[in-house]
């Protein structure tokens, strides 16, 4: 796995060096892979342990590094700093999918709970650290987060799947973002907020917002979902092309390109049913065409609606059919 620095530079561009003199406090330490788990995992039954991952060509690591150590030096032991540099350690960080430099990962009881990606301003490292050194930060279930903990978050997520659902986007957007201000990132309040804002066209705001999950939760089931779904709409033709295509299919029934383009606009006009039926055929006319096209979009078509539709469900039980008969 590539990983990419500042303007887009791959680390392995740069030789390793040593990093900075982090052992000069108690609460500071360098870890690499054969100290990970003790100094991270186990570490962190005792405490909150920060974990920042850094390389020495990166330019806002040197920002965020100190910022860091100063804020956990000042927390004075409530919460422990590890310092990974990827350069020597690229086991680490391909087995936490980190993807760009500096991240910052939380840890509480072995597990990541909060976390953020990029340099951010010295007055929000202070308040990250302040937040893991009080107990709050991350999503442990066992703090209180001011509003009833993980019943109430579950119970505010299910009111507002229920008003998107009925098409009250307002409604349902408030709900996540009431969510969001109790457990900043959680993969289930950022993936409904997102589909609110897809769902009342704003592809933009949809994509900052999907920015805002926890890097634990990057490939949660509803993030993946409201990632499929911004893919298909890109995609999409205007839906008014559906007509015209349904003319060139009447004319030549194995007009491939015209079935899988009436796919798209009539998902874009909302007929998602429509859609699979038109894919599903296309993969019984012609399973191979342009690179198995029908079947990859029809996999994209799953992952938006998710594994427990009954759409999804009946639909791949067809494609099966198709593929293996």
């Amino acid at each position: 796995m590539a990983l990419i620095g500042p303007g887009g530079r791959p680390i392995a561009s740069r030789p390793a060096e040593k990093a900075g003199d982090a052992a000069a406090s108690p609460h500071i330490k360098d870890s690499g892979l054969a100290t990970f788990a003790a100094d991270v995992l186990d570490a962190s039954r005792e405490v909150p342990v920060i974990v920042d991952f850094w390389a020495p060509w990166c330019g806002p690591c040197k920002t965020l590094g100190p910022a860091l150590e100063k804020a956990v030096n000042d927390a004075a032991g409530a919460v422990r700093l590890v310092k990974v540099n990827i350069d020597e350690n690229p086991e680490i960080a391909q087995q936490l999918r980190i993807q760009s430099i500096p991240t910052v990962y939380a840890f509480r009881n072995g597990q990541p709970v909060d976390g953020f990606m990029g340099a951010i301003p010295e007055s929000q490292v202070k308040a990250f650290v302040g937040q893991l050194a009080k107990g709050g930060g991350g999503h442990d279930h066992d703090h209180d987060h001011g509003h009833g903990g993980p019943e109430h978050t579950a119970e505010v997520l299910s009111i507002a799947q229920q008003a998107l659902e009925s098409g009250d986007v307002a409604m349902a957007a408030q709900a996540y973002g009431h969510v969001l201000q109790d457990e900043p990132g959680h993969p289930g309040a950022v993936a409904g907020l997102a589909a609110s804002y897809l769902r009342s066209g704003d592809i933009e705001r949809a994509k900052s917002t999907l920015q805002l999950v926890r890097p634990d939760g990057a490939n949660d089931e509803a993030i993946r979902a409201v990632e499929a779904e911004l893919k298909l709409r890109e995609a999409a033709p205007a839906p008014s092309a559906a007509d015209p295509l349904k003319a060139r299919l009447a004319a030549n029934a194995n007009d491939h390109q015209a079935r899988y383009d009436l796919a798209l606009a009539l998902d874009a006009a909302g007929d998602r049913d429509g859609a699979l039926a038109e894919l599903l055929e296309l993969v019984k006319r012609d399973r191979k065409w342009n690179e198995d096209a029908a079947r990859k979009h029809l996999v994209t078509l799953f992952e938006a609606m998710g594994p427990t539709d009954p759409r999804t469900i009946e639909a791949r039980r067809k494609l099966s059919s198709l593929l293996f008969s």
